[in-house]
């Protein structure tokens, strides 16, 4: 069993400008170094064994403000990211959200499906028991990121994922019981 918690990284200059960034690597705005700060506090008291984040500066530098006291060990992983919107980066989200449910098993033209960024995260959450079954960690990424987790822990199909509006929560938690096959 391994214990996930999962936090969406800060905002970002394109979040903002209400632009959707896929696999650009956009920095956190000054709103989103001040979230970073906050989801650190939020944790200050909790036992966290690793925190993974994408190689995405928006995801890992959340990650490094918010643990950077604790000396917590910060893994990059480039499963962990957002999906590629290929000719759709950073197009507005006004655009590219609408487009989200085509884009479930069709990749983006020039990028990926939402099936391949799911896959990724399967890959990742075959890995996670090899080096932490019975422990508690945390996943700072992107909207793709979760997706994955419900879909492979909770079952949600990834046509109800995609199309529901992201609505921020400090933090999402879930229990990984079984190995991801």
């Amino acid at each position: 069993m391994i214990e996930i918690i999962f936090e969406a990284h800060g905002t970002t200059y394109d979040n903002e400008a209400k632009l959707s960034s896929g696999w650009y690597d956009v920095e956190l705005s000054e709103l989103g170094k001040r979230q970073a700060k906050e989801l650190g506090e939020r944790y200050k008291d909790e036992h966290i064994d690793a925190v993974f984040s994408s190689d995405l500066q928006r995801s890992y530098k959340t990650a490094e403000i918010a643990f950077a006291r604790k000396n917590m060990p910060i893994i990059k992983d480039k499963r962990l990211r957002e999906c590629d919107y290929g000719d759709s980066t950073r197009h507005p989200s006004e655009e590219v959200e609408p487009l989200k449910a085509e884009h479930i098993a069709r990749p983006f033209p020039g990028g990926e499906s939402y099936e391949q960024a799911v896959e990724r995260m399967r890959s990742f959450l075959k890995d996670l028991p090899k080096e932490y079954n019975g422990k508690k960690v945390m996943i700072i990424g992107h909207r793709a990121t979760h997706y994955g987790l419900e879909w492979w822990i909770h079952h949600t199909p990834l046509s109800q994922s995609v199309i529901t509006p992201f609505k921020w929560q400090p933090g999402w938690r879930y229990t990984l019981f079984e190995e991801i096959k």
